[in-house]
């Protein structure tokens, strides 16, 4: 689907273990470089990549998640505030998913309403790889559901190719955003240490990086109506999660 991971990731080791967000989102990031760089690879042996694009959205990103790092180290993100980070999280799920959802079952649209080539670079950086790297930052995803639906919907970018670009431009972002989220880590949150964060990357790359590799194949093979439906899906299951696992925090504080 052109995200890094960490839309499952996060959840999935705040049900195992208890929530500890910045912990998980520092791991996230590194994880999300692994699942991500096969599929990148695999995109652009297969064309699909628009390079001009990249080029355009992969500084931007870096910018965005190097801010996006820093507001997510906030004090009303800090401790308990960790729920607060959840909510944003799924608000924008359900937001993207809406969209998408409309998008697919909308009639007589064509596929392609512009053109990415043609566009500004300007444009499509900052409207498309910005809010990518800055809520990559902020919430410890790969920012693939901010990038995926605004090439689409605002630039025209048929799905498969805006699938292809997220996951180059998150190439970029995850390791400049593991560097930051991993240093913040240490320095703010002394309750946590480097070595859990990177044992916790390490454990859960090798199954990741095979999910991708098979995922990254798919996208050429599946229609196009198909992928919009288990994408709006696939967020809503995820909104729904975080925002139970926000409310769980919150009454075990009350």
């Amino acid at each position: 689907m052109g995200v890094g991971g960490s839309l499952i990731i996060i959840p999935a080791l705040t049900i195992l273990y208890g929530p500890r967000q910045h912990l998980y989102q520092a791991a996230a990031m590194i994880v999300n470089f692994s699942v991500v760089a096969p599929a990148a690879l695999w995109h652009l042996r297969t064309g699909t990549v628009l390079v001009r694009a990249v080029m355009a959205m992969a500084p931007a990103a870096v910018t965005g998640a190097v801010i996006g790092v820093a507001l997510s180290e906030y004090d009303c993100f800090r401790g308990d505030g960790q729920a607060y980070l959840t909510i944003l999280f799924a608000v924008l799920l359900v937001y993207c998913a809406a969209n998408i959802t409309a998008k697919s079952f909308a009639s007589g649209r064509p596929e392609q309403r512009g053109n990415a080539r043609n566009s500004s670079t300007w444009r499509i950086g900052v409207q498309a790889g910005f809010p990518t790297g800055l809520l990559g930052g902020l919430l410890g995803i790969g920012g693939g559901v901010v990038c995926v639906p605004m090439q689409s919907q605002v630039f025209g970018v048929p799905l498969r190719n805006a699938i292809a670009n997220s996951s180059t431009t998150i190439v970029c972002l995850s390791v400049v955003g593991a560097i930051c989220k991993n240093y913040a880590l240490v320095h703010h949150h002394p309750e946590y240490q480097l070595a859990e964060s990177i044992r916790l990357a390490v454990s859960l790359i090798p199954t990741a990086v095979v999910g991708s590799m098979i995922g990254s194949r798919l996208v050429t093979k599946l229609p196009i109506r198909l992928l919009r439906v288990a994408f709006a899906l696939f967020l809503l299951a995820a909104a729904f999660r975080m925002t139970s696992i926000a409310f769980s925090q919150f009454r075990l504080l009350d």
